[in-house]
């Protein structure tokens, strides 16, 4: 069929007021998942990996939270706060172990790993040095995908659960020496810090890390006089420039280190190793040299300690005396200020929790937040961190493969 021109241009005028398809924006809506709280059964622990107010939010997510009974109390959160934010209480500790990802702040035990269920998702810390192969074994043996938080990356690359214990432990720390100074029948009845007329407390760090920093902060706005000791220039220095003040700062030698420990009357061991023990630093020699009366905090002992005289205390009996020095030995000094450090942990897990409901599945939250990836140990089962595998002997595959992201 012909059509004139003008039939043609009324023809087009027409369909230009007609109504054209058009591609909506389809809502989605996140998967909804079930989370597990077991309460904490490792020596000391009192951290909880989730606070009320972290289960509220996932709740308000459309996510399901499943606290066992008693959880929170090491924290002071009991359960009526829990119930209140949405979460549920159980006194069952097979329900609990029934979640889709399981948060601890510990290792699982054996007798937890039984609990656990084929292909969960577990949260928690790794512990590399002190991890039992048996029990590593046992959650291969099930089929997990294990995630440690102490692996996580942030955005800037840094740990930041890590930094944030480390940032707790050297701030306490430098308050327990504050108390032992001052109380107790072996203290020297001294203040902690300056006061006119009087000469401040000296105080030596031994290691310019994370810990070693905030301790030096913290013991430098009480009015202590602070010398640090690191075996890194580079982490002297930059400690000096995140300070923003002039520092008493050596790097580690036996006679200078010796010298500074005769006249202090507070040293903190802050030294860690990445492979294991701890380095010994501070002799038996060195410790009787020191005022009576002295305090020494070993923040490391959970490592071995970096004290010749150091020995492992309970919060129930936390002090030791050797040769007329209180030495203070309790490992996971977080764990002290639980309620803290439990708040840290959440609003550090809160975020990444949410990534796994708006991502849909855990391998889409693995794929796209390479922080995330970086703490994963197992994946079904399967070993994917080079260093534990070549720690227990045991084979391993490149998590990368196994996500089909080559």
């Amino acid at each position: 069929m012909n059509l004139s021109s003008e039939e043609l241009r009324k023809l087009s005028a027409s369909a230009a007021y007609t109504p054209k398809e058009q591609l909506q924006a389809i809502e989605t809506k996140s998967d909804k998942i079930y989370f597990g709280v077991p309460k904490e059964s490792s020596f000391q622990e009192r951290r909880v990996a989730l606070t009320p107010d972290a289960v509220a939010l996932l709740v308000s997510r459309g996510h399901r939270v499943m606290v066992e009974s008693g959880a929170g109390l090491g924290s002071n959160f009991d359960d009526n706060q829990y119930i209140t934010a949405g979460g549920e209480i159980s006194n069952d500790q097979k329900e609990v172990y029934r979640a889709n990802i399981l948060m601890k702040v510990a290792p699982p035990s054996m007798s937890e790993i039984k609990l656990m269920q084929e292909g969960q998702t577990l949260i928690s810390a790794l512990q590399i040095s002190t991890q039992p192969k048996a029990h590593l074994e046992a959650l291969m043996r099930k089929k997990v995908t294990a995630i440690a938080w102490d692996f996580i990356q942030g955005d800037d690359g840094v740990f930041p659960i890590v930094r944030s214990m480390g940032e707790i432990a050297g701030n306490t720390a430098i308050l327990i020496a504050a108390e032992l100074l001052c109380s107790g029948k072996h203290s020297r009845r001294a203040m902690f810090g300056n006061i006119t007329g009087v000469p401040p407390t000296e105080v030596v760090i031994i290691g310019a890390g994370t810990v070693g920093e905030y301790a030096t902060r913290a013991a430098l706005g009480l009015g202590a006089s602070v010398q640090v000791f690191d075996r890194s220039m580079y982490k002297l220095r930059r400690l000096q420039n995140d300070i923003g003040v002039r520092l008493n700062t050596c790097t580690i030698h036996p006679e200078s280190l010796s010298n500074a420990l005769k006249t202090c009357d507070v040293v903190i061991g802050a030294v860690r190793s990445d492979t294991g023990r701890s380095p010994c630093l501070v002799t038996e020699e060195m410790v009787m040299n020191m005022k009576q009366g002295s305090v020494v905090v070993d923040v490391c002992i959970d490592q071995g300690g970096c004290f010749e005289t150091s020995e492992v205390t309970t919060l129930e009996h936390p002090i030791a005396i050797k040769h007329d020095i209180i030495h203070y030995g309790v490992p996971n000094i977080p764990s002290r200020v639980s309620r803290t450090a439990s708040k840290t942990l959440s609003n550090i897990f809160s975020p990444i929790l949410i990534k796994f409901g708006e991502q849909g599945s855990l391998a889409n939250v693995l794929r796209n937040f390479k922080g995330v990836r970086n703490g994963v140990y197992l994946y079904k089962g399967t070993v994917t961190s080079q260093p534990l595998a070549e720690a227990f002997d045991l084979n391993h595959k490149d998590l990368n493969l196994l996500l089909g992201m080559f």
